[in-house]
């Protein structure tokens, strides 16, 4: 536990430095929101950050009421929709693919689901379900059922994506992870980025983790992870996702360091919501594997990929 000394300079620090930026911004341009030792660059409503990992708020941090009234206000903006069948019909635009396995998610499957069938926009949902048996899913749900040898054997993420391409109707196809929230108009602000001539897209701008009284814990910024948009062209021209990537962790940041050798953007405005779940297991093997990957140019993996 940390000392009350120095428990009270963090308070200090946050409402001296942190404050005033927050309660500026919330008011009006909340997506500028960032800790005070980050660099942002803004395109339109659009904000990228400017440095390689991830990085959880830290005024937030320090007074979790900050998070529950940050949430309020970007889901004011873009509100998150829960519906039993999807609210627009016609040919899908966009297909989301999600990876799933076993009953431990399924309450968080099926929560996605729902707002993924809120969306204002035709769209089509696959879940692949890399596992011995099938679970029960909405009917409007396409469901792939990539069978394994036992659940004990380790799940691959990044096959599972590959193996629902092949199914997708969409031009427009969305990777995305069971227990993630997406506003009503995700989609919509997808496609029309693509129809401005974008091949990958990520709007992320903050990720409200819940904790287990369904409370923001922390939020998160500069998420390559978790929802990522390409076109079905450009996916097959990076050479899909790596299958090397035997678990979770890792494949988003590759898949995405590829994908930006074509014409991709990452200024996010948007906000998901991640739904709690005990924590994951180490991902000691998936982390090696990212680290030598990375030594690699994406140029170069990509061709490797290509011609296996």
């Amino acid at each position: 536990m940390p000392s009350l000394k120095k428990r009270l300079r963090t308070i200090a620090g946050a409402l001296v430095y942190d404050a005033p930026r927050f309660e500026r911004h919330i008011r009006g341009r909340w997506e500028l929101i960032r800790n005070r030792d980050e660099t942002i660059t803004v395109e339109g409503r659009g904000v990228r950050c400017e440095w390689q990992w991830t990085s959880n708020l830290h005024y937030c941090n320090v007074f979790p009421r900050a998070g529950r009234r940050l949430m309020r206000r970007t889901l004011s903006d873009w509100p998150v929709v829960s519906a039993e069948q999807p609210v627009s019909s016609g040919a899908p635009a966009v297909t989301f693919i999600i990876g799933h396995r076993g009953t431990a998610r399924l309450p968080h499957l099926m929560d996605t689901l729902r707002s993924i069938a809120g969306q204002d926009l035709p769209i089509e949902c696959i879940v692949v379900e890399q596992s011995v048996s099938l679970s029960k899913l909405p009917d409007w749900v396409r469901q792939v059922h990539m069978k394994v040898g036992s659940d004990s054997e380790p799940y691959n993420r990044s096959s599972a994506f590959n193996f629902g391409v092949p199914h997708a109707r969409g031009r427009v196809l969305v990777f995305h992870d069971n227990d993630m929230l997406v506003p009503a108009a995700y989609a919509r602000e997808i496609v029309r980025h693509v129809d401005e001539g974008w091949e990958a897209v990520d709007l992320k701008r903050f990720i409200f983790y819940l904790d287990e009284r369904g409370q923001p814990d922390y939020v998160m910024q500069n998420n390559h992870g978790g929802s990522v948009a390409i076109t079905a062209e450009a996916f097959e021209a990076i050479g899909r996702f790596d299958e090397g990537f035997v678990g979770w962790g890792g494949e988003d940041n590759d898949f995405w360091e590829r994908a930006e050798t074509r014409r991709a953007t990452r200024f996010g405005y948007l906000p998901i919501i991640h739904r709690w779940h005990p924590m994951q297991p180490a991902r000691g093997g998936v982390q090696r594997y990212h680290d030598e990957i990375a030594k690699v140019p994406p140029e170069e993996r990509i061709r490797r990929l290509r011609g296996t």
